[in-house]
């Protein structure tokens, strides 16, 4: 039986402070020699060395643990500093990072705070859930500006899977919603100053306790979402409905980006009661609006593979869908299946896609406390390992930052520890990343509420190219944070960039060979768009958003962000409210452009 990874944060330290032995793994590829179990990181070991973090020796076959209770799947502790999904509450702060170089003493170099995770019990399990949400603003008033609703688009026919052809008029009472004025909310604002493109609000009416939205993505001149019922995608000049895919049930799942042509595939619930789960897809091509195929995930063996859920990735043109022991690869041309589960010990519980399709896998083990998992880099035509990763014995895959590069976020439970890998593009171990005694806090949407399964992508916080590996510490509410930035063939920091006064920067992604950052918009001052240089330096501002609008900006609920062509967008995580009429108010995407 197989191992979902659970989400944890600290790093390989001993929580009282005492570190590991030093990390010496050979650079020259997996490691080999004794047997399971050699390599285990011990606690209360002190005088680490750079690459502290990483258990030391040769550790073949070692895996990831699922500690703390019986059985092989337990609840744990989320690593991003979020609240969990649905509300749940934050786990208390601790401390677990690994301790610093010879002649600082003991600290932590990656100690961020602790999210919750969703878990249910069932068949007297704990099942994980994965997911928690982007924050990257300090929270909203509902006193926001309200602009009047704008004039009739031209919205392009949508293509609905059963044939619907309801577009929306841009007059307020169609599918789009009433979209604002874009000149009433430019009223006030100031030279150099960005514009308001549109604010849309949301015109559907929910189930109890809202909906999850996924995206934004752009393509081309389109803006997408999907929420509830409805992909939907947007103008990126003046958020007038282009299209629109209604659904027959619940969007539950979607991958982290499209593919380089636009094409999707969307979880969808299949059916409408509370048992329905989301093991249906359907493809949608954002170019154009239009559905594509749809089917169902094969009917999955195992004793408890009835209750896994599926995440997805996209990796050329292959979508891979995996969740408890259970994984295939489809073709995103046509949903021709391309491979199942694979006949090796260790079963592929998650995937990351983009340029390059990443398996996190777990292998077979009598200990439950010290799991064994292990990467892979997965061939996407057939779902085999070109090669292989085996992760210490007892720490657990958690994120993939960046697939190319390869950055790897892994942490062990017992006791609660983080670490960051970089790899190189065959799986041989770069170097691990020393955070020094700084709190970092990288944020993580990743999904909906997961079972049995694990959203490797969907990580905001962070950045990566060739050289160096880019995270933001974390320095609370209030108080300017800075950019580090790690080599990838030493794990050390190369340099640092502090935030102007006040202000909080988040890594988004790398644009144009710099780092893009958002620093969110709070108080009287909207939020701004930079990028800085992979050498450091202060940033450069791409978009300075209206201070007039910077409370319609903050007010967005766990908000997610997109930036293309010079224009930065910004929606709603989810949408919920206490009453249809405040949840008709509920704004849902922002646009901003020069």
């Amino acid at each position: 039986m197989t191992q979902p990874p659970q989400p944890g944060f600290g790093a390989p330290e001993d929580p009282q402070g005492a570190s590991p032995r030093p990390a010496q793994p050979p650079q020259g590829g997996p490691p080999t020699g004794p047997p399971p179990g050699y390599g285990y990181p011990q606690a209360g070991q002190p005088g680490q060395v750079p690459g502290y973090g990483h258990p030391q020796g040769p550790p073949p076959g070692y895996g990831y643990p699922q500690a703390g209770q019986p059985g092989p799947y337990q609840q744990q502790p989320g690593p991003y500093n979020q609240p969990g999904p649905y509300g749940h509450p934050g786990q208390p702060q601790y401390p677990g990072a690994p301790t610093p170089p010879p002649g600082k003493g003991p600290g932590s170099p990656f100690r961020g705070r602790t999210g919750a995770v969703v878990a249910a019990s069932v068949a007297g399990l704990l099942l994980v859930g994965g997911g928690t949400y982007l924050a990257l603003s300090d929270g909203g008033k509902k006193d926001a500006p309200v602009a009047a609703e704008s004039g009739a688009a031209t919205p392009a026919p949508s293509a609905a899977p059963g044939g619907g052809d309801e577009v929306d008029k841009g007059d307020g009472k169609g599918p789009g919603g009433g979209r604002e004025q874009a000149e009433d909310l430019n009223a006030g604002r100031k030279d150099g100053e960005s514009r308001v493109l549109f604010l849309t609000r949301n015109d559907v009416d929910l189930p109890r306790g809202g909906a999850r939205v996924f995206g934004p993505w752009t393509v081309g001149d389109t803006v997408v979402k999907a929420m509830y019922r409805e992909i939907a995608g947007y103008s990126v000049k003046d958020g007038s409905k282009k299209w629109s895919v209604p659904v027959a049930t619940t969007v539950c799942s979607a991958p982290d980006a499209p593919s380089a042509d636009g094409r999707i595939v969307f979880g969808i619930e299949d059916g409408l009661t509370e048992k329905a789960k989301c093991n249906d897809l359907q493809m949608v091509d954002l170019r154009t609006g239009k559905a594509g195929w749809k089917k169902s995930v094969p009917k999955p063996s195992g004793a408890f593979a009835a209750l896994a859920d599926y995440t997805l990735a996209i990796s050329g043109g292959t979508l891979a869908v995996a969740g408890g022991s259970n994984s295939y690869g489809f073709s995103l041309a046509d949903g021709r299946q391309l491979f199942g589960k694979p006949a090796g010990d260790c079963k592929p519980f998650a995937f990351a896609g983009g340029p390059k399709l990443i398996a996190a896998a777990s292998c077979p083990t009598s200990d439950y406390k010290n799991p064994k998992q292990q990467l892979q880099g997965i061939d996407p035509a057939t779902g085999k390992p070109r090669w292989t990763y085996d992760t210490p014995e007892g720490w657990e895959i958690d994120k993939v930052f960046s697939v190319t590069p390869l950055v790897v976020s892994i942490r062990q439970n017992e006791p609660k520890k983080w670490s960051i890998l970089s790899l190189t593009d065959n799986g041989r171990l770069r170097a691990t990343i020393q955070g020094g005694d700084d709190s970092y806090a990288p944020r993580c949407n990743g999904g909906a509420f997961v079972v049995f399964g694990q959203n490797l992508q969907g990580c905001t916080g962070v950045a990566a190219d060739s050289r160096n590996f880019y995270m933001a510490t974390d320095t609370g509410f209030g108080k300017a944070n800075e950019l580090v930035a790690f080599g990838l063939d030493t794990g050390k920091p190369v340099w640092r960039t502090e935030a102007p006064a006040e202000r909080e920067m988040t890594p988004l992604r790398m644009e144009g060979g710099r780092v893009l950052v958002y620093m969110g918009a709070r108080h009287d001052t909207g939020g701004t768009l930079a990028t800085i240089a992979p050498t450091g330096g202060a940033p450069r501002t791409v978009l300075q958003n209206p201070a007039s609008t910077a409370r319609i900006e903050s007010s967005f609920h766990s908000p997610r962000t997109a930036y293309a062509d010079g224009r930065f967008f910004l929606a709603s995580g989810r949408v919920s409210a206490s009453n249809d009429e405040e949840e008709l108010e509920t704004k849902t995407l922002m646009g901003f452009g020069s």
